[in-house]
């Protein structure tokens, strides 16, 4: 592919004013790019760059006010309004990801459905619209299943694990909405990985090593990168991650979180249309990090090595423990005398237990190297 023409600096929008936003502003503004970014409320990671404003984001007029020196429009999650976005600014904006793509991501039954029509391996499901075909579906996939909420489910929020049909309809009026809510059978993984893939508008892509993800009460605790994993299943998670993004046909940054079962499948679990947290260590660890690479995507830049600086990069998240106080720096200093610890704290104004403040990332010669240093640093920290 030929390079594109980079005559003057863009200007790049962000839809999203958390901690996903801050970090692609960075790289744009290292790179000179001129970025705003709009949140429809205070979001304290974003106040960093005096380019972000607050405001009502389903807006038109709003939108088009925002949009209307961008090149190009991005979001921090697949939650943004990009099919708003792309009605109200001007024509010569570009949204990237597209609407259709994120209409296909955000939805994690339409998601699923695209994927297993297109051959990619997921685990067995049904998107069920009445409680009674719920049931009907559990009961012929076999108890336990894992149900799903199809909107707006994150860090193990909006899903249940039911072993019964009688649990089954217990947790059916939390999760399901007007149309239902997908069942699919609970995957016995034997760990869970994720691989980030950049993808330019043309279909040029770059891939990232495999990582290992570890869960804690429903949330990412720890990243390792390579996972340890055999070198078929890396080969066979890079290559099914990068048919995904094809199939949604991702721009920017999709990250791919996927199941490594015990009779060496690889699973999709689902697909985040924009960085992710189980990326994090590439800003450290890899020679272009999740960040810039998901930039040069969206603006149609010449993609940046994926590829890992050190053997090993262990990303540790620095999680809430307290709730509704403001964050202060208790423990930092000593986080920060961690030798090669590389400390992030978002600034979001408010703790609550669990919610991600932060992260550490530690490279290394190995995974246990790294995974100590990681896991010293971010643990000093008392958010």
């Amino acid at each position: 592919m030929t390079p594109p023409d980079i005559s003057s600096f863009p200007t790049l929008g962000i839809l999203g004013g958390g901690q996903l936003g801050k970090m692609m502003a960075a790289d744009a503004v290292r790179m000179s790019v001129d970025v705003r970014l709009l949140s429809p409320k205070d979001a304290g990671p974003m106040q960093a760059y005096s380019g972000s404003r607050t405001g009502d984001w389903t807006d038109p007029d709003v939108l088009r006010n925002f949009a209307a020196d961008c090149d190009v429009v991005t979001v921090e999650s697949e939650w943004a309004p990009a099919e708003e976005a792309a009605e109200a600014v001007p024509g010569n904006t570009e949204v990237r990801p597209s609407p259709s793509t994120l209409a296909v991501i955000k939805d994690k039954g339409v998601q699923k459905r695209r994927l297993a029509d297109a051959g990619c391996p997921v685990p067995d499901f049904k998107n069920c619209e009445t409680l009674e075909e719920a049931v009907d579906a559990a009961t012929s996939l076999g108890f336990p299943v894992v149900l799903k909420q199809y909107r707006g489910a994150y860090d193990g929020y909006g899903n249940a694990t039911v072993h019964s049909a009688e649990e089954l309809r217990e947790a059916w009026p939390d999760l399901a909405a007007d149309d239902g809510l997908m069942v699919e059978t609970f995957a016995d993984f034997t760990r869970e990985l994720a691989v980030q893939v950049a993808r330019r508008p043309g279909g040029e892509q770059v891939v990232y090593p495999v990582a290992y993800t570890e869960q804690r009460n429903h949330r990412c605790h720890a990243v390792e990168v390579p996972a340890d994993v055999s070198e078929d299943v890396a080969r066979e998670a890079r290559s099914i991650a990068q048919q995904a993004v094809d199939v949604v046909e991702g721009v920017g940054l999709v990250a791919v979180e996927l199941f490594e079962m015990p009779d060496g499948r690889v699973l999709i679990n689902e697909l985040a249309p924009r960085p992710h947290n189980t990326g994090h260590y590439s800003i450290e660890g890899s020679h272009t990090s999740q960040f810039e690479n998901h930039l040069r995507g969206v603006l149609d830049w010449p993609l940046g090595n994926p590829s890992l600086r050190r053997p090993a990069a262990v990303m540790v998240n620095v999680l809430g423990t307290r709730e509704g106080t403001p964050p202060d720096a208790s423990g930092l200093s000593d986080a920060l005398a961690v030798d090669g610890a590389h400390v992030h704290v978002y600034g979001k104004p408010d703790v609550r237990p669990g919610r991600k403040m932060g992260h550490v990332t530690a490279l290394g010669s190995t995974r246990d190297n790294a995974r100590e240093r990681a896991e010293r640093a971010a643990e000093a920290i008392h958010l």
